[in-house]
């Protein structure tokens, strides 16, 4: 072989080593980023713990239970104990309505009647109890009227047959201002841009006497 033969193979054979060693390093370098590809990390301890779910509930009945007489027309007609849990952070005030969707017959129903209409109960409250409407509701709390016009609970009364009452509980961002004796639908829309969280209890009455 010769010498300008041996010169060449030479270099060739230099060349192919610098071109394995670059592709070597290429695949290395691809690997690292490869790892680091996929759905980014989120702390899902923190979301978890953001996450809050609230929880209406009342010593008095069940969920979908029958409700006392003593909160009703045909007894003492006072406000039934109420208790929630799983408010978020971010609540400012509660608001609480309750209504029955089945008047004046739940065959037939026609109209909602509201029975209690609170507002601005403080974030810190997690109950009423029993009677809260007439013997005290917490400092800074205030009642719109009801259907009867009264700042006040008002007892269930169905003249027809069994009624569904929802105890509706709002958890808001803000305290309402500039509301004087609001009715229903009044604080409805009062709320309307400042709900977080809600929840309802359901209950049931039907007379024992016509």
């Amino acid at each position: 072989m010769r010498i300008d033969q041996v010169v060449s193979f030479a270099i060739l054979s230099l060349s192919i080593g610098a071109c394995a060693k670059s592709d070597t390093s290429s695949h290395t370098d691809t690997a690292a980023v490869v790892t680091n590809i996929g759905r980014p990390q989120v702390d899902t301890t923190a979301a978890s713990a953001a996450a809050t779910t609230l929880n209406l509930s009342s010593s008095a009945f069940a969920a979908n239970g029958s409700i006392p007489t003593k909160y009703t027309c045909e007894g003492a007609g006072v406000s039934p104990p109420l208790a929630w849990s799983g408010s978020p952070s971010r609540t400012k005030s509660f608001a609480l309505i309750v209504e029955d969707p089945d008047a004046p017959d739940p065959a037939k129903p026609t109209r909602v009647v509201s029975h209690w209409v609170a507002y601005n109960i403080p974030a810190t409250t997690t109950a009423l109890a029993e009677n809260a409407s007439k013997t005290g509701m917490p400092a800074g709390s205030a009642q719109g009227v009801n259907e009867g016009n009264k700042p006040s609970y008002m007892g269930p009364c169905p003249p027809i047959g069994s009624h569904r009452y929802f105890f509706k509980l709002y958890a808001l961002d803000t305290v309402l201002t500039g509301l004087k004796s609001p009715k229903k639908a009044n604080l409805q829309r009062a709320v309307q841009k400042h709900v977080i969280d809600s929840t309802q209890l359901i209950g049931t009455y039907q007379k024992t006497k016509k």
